[in-house]
């Protein structure tokens, strides 16, 4: 395997001779842009797909946009020029797409969105999406919620703080949109605050400390991921709140430091967004390298934690 940081050059592109089918799966060259480095889920994720090209026997030429969009559109130029044979790309917001990826369409070249989704006005701009479901997961949330206060006697709304990530991701919109197709039909929860903390613990941390600033008798946090809610832990701690406790918790992501914190009881609900999506984008590329149609929409499994689970089932989570 042969993974390649490209320099992002304009022109001068080498062009790849033309090779026997046999060597078809030896000859195959992938283009991934991924987002950032942001939280331990996404450094797993950047590992998964490394191993898996490796495994798979794809040359990868991986980029690291640094949570900015200007720098994947770049990138994904950069794979035009190299004309590689497929592109993968982790979107980090959801617009602003088409013109890159009509040029992508011009150059012969197929596109596989993977873990975010893209809004654009051609669907035939990309080949298909690999990824979690947001939507589910969202949903997931609020169906432990209703559980969880099913059995309590309130004379008032549960009233529920949001942290959400990147404003513009399509996996932020899918959460918040799951998440209120339960709650908004439900008299007996209340949304009374929400803010982007960026998928980042230290945004996480700050938001939180403001929230316990400036509101008063908080029964759940609802964070987009386990980043952020490891930070909100750190600051109900210094409040001397007892997470889990005093203030329910759902998180998602399901890194190792969600489950340790959901085993010690600071945290009640862990759902998890799969980023062990690099085999399966492997095999992906490879069917479009090869000419072949592939489903425009596939979500990876995904499991849902609880404080009533198991828990010594868990088995390690890598991440």
């Amino acid at each position: 395997m042969l993974t390649l940081t490209l320099s992002l050059f304009t022109s001068c592109a080498p062009k790849k001779e033309p090779v026997p089918q046999q060597d078809m799966d030896d000859s195959i060259i992938l283009g991934f842009s991924q987002i950032g480095a942001e939280s331990a889920w996404r450094t797993f994720n950047s590992h998964s797909v490394k191993k898996a090209a490796e495994d798979a026997g794809i040359q990868l030429l991986f980029e690291n946009a640094e949570q900015k969009q200007a720098k994947q559109i770049k990138a994904i130029r950069s794979f035009i020029v190299y004309q590689v044979d497929v592109i993968a790309f982790v979107p980090i917001v959801a617009d602003g797409w088409d013109n890159v990826l009509t040029e992508a369409k011009d150059a012969g070249i197929p596109v596989l969105v993977t873990d975010r989704k893209i809004n654009t006005s051609d669907e035939t701009l990309y080949a298909g999406f690999i990824g979690t479901d947001s939507i589910r997961e969202g949903r997931e949330a609020a169906l432990f919620l209703q559980k969880k206060f099913s059995s309590s006697e309130r004379d008032k709304p549960v009233r529920i703080v949001e942290i959400s990530g990147t404003d513009g991701a399509s996996c932020v919109i899918g959460r918040a949109e799951g998440f209120r197709d339960i709650i908004d039909d439900n008299p007996d929860f209340e949304i009374i605050y929400s803010s982007s903390g960026d998928f980042l613990k230290s945004k996480g941390y700050e938001i939180m400390l403001g929230i316990l600033d400036e509101i008063d008798n908080i029964d759940v946090l609802y964070s987009h991921n386990d980043g952020m809610t490891l930070g909100a832990i750190e600051a109900m701690k210094e409040r001397g709140i007892r997470p889990g406790k005093d203030i329910v918790i759902v998180t998602i992501d399901a890194e190792q430091a969600a489950i340790d914190a959901l085993r010690k009881g600071e945290v009640n609900c862990v759902i998890e967004c799969n980023p062990r999506t690099g085999p399966v984008i492997m095999d992906l590329a490879r069917k479009l390298a090869e000419g072949e149609t592939i489903p425009r929409l596939m979500h990876v499994q995904e499991e849902v934690f609880t404080e009533w689970d198991d828990l010594d089932a868990i088995e390690p989570r890598g991440y």
